[in-house]
């Protein structure tokens, strides 16, 4: 029987964050490509292909089995029908660890509106309650300050440094670590 999907408060300007579904294909396409100028620069290269619903169908399945094997959490911005981004929990890791990776995007458009933070502390929520986990980290290009900003607002702090950790825009790039602990006990 398939896991229930999880439920999240709603965001500011009628946002609403749900899981990925196996039908969002073309609607991922079609963000992905309206925000294809906004998001380059934050993003790995990607091919054509990616900005096509057929290569969006056939990863939606993989990413499925990773939360059904309680692996990760792909999340997606919804309004009016149309997806407006991303919110990603990866690389679930139980045992003494209790820690997952965060990882996010929001349309253009949506940004400076505070949806993200709300997206960010529900992902944050759920991974506490839900999961049971202990800390989520996040990275950041180093100039790339509104995100920066999203994770302060969201309670996570700056730990460190990491050069070259990411190939982002064709190049391997430094990147600011944060990570959030999730309780104290």
């Amino acid at each position: 029987m398939p896991e229930p999907s999880p439920v999240f408060p709603p965001l500011p300007d009628g946002v609403a964050l749900r899981l990925l579904r196996r039908d969002d294909g073309p609607a991922l396409a079609a963000a992905y490509s309206r925000n294809r100028d906004h998001l380059e620069p934050w993003e790995p290269a990607r091919p054509t292909e990616f900005y096509e619903a057929r290569y969006h169908a056939e990863r939606i399945p993989v990413e499925l089995l990773g939360h059904g094997s309680g692996r990760a959490v792909p999340l997606v911005l919804e309004r009016d029908g149309q997806i407006v981004g991303r919110v990603n929990l990866t690389d679930v890791v139980l045992g003494a660890f209790r820690n997952v990776h965060l990882g996010y995007w929001i349309d253009g458009a949506l940004a400076g509106r505070g949806i993200m933070t709300a997206a960010v502390e529900a992902a944050c929520a759920h991974a506490r309650d839900e999961l049971g986990l202990h800390r989520v980290q996040a990275a950041t290009l180093l100039h790339n300050e509104a995100s920066q900003r999203v994770l302060a607002r969201a309670g996570f702090e700056r730990i460190g440094t990491a050069p070259r950790y990411l190939h982002i825009a064709g190049r391997w790039q430094d990147h600011v670590l944060f990570q959030r602990i999730l309780h104290d006990d």
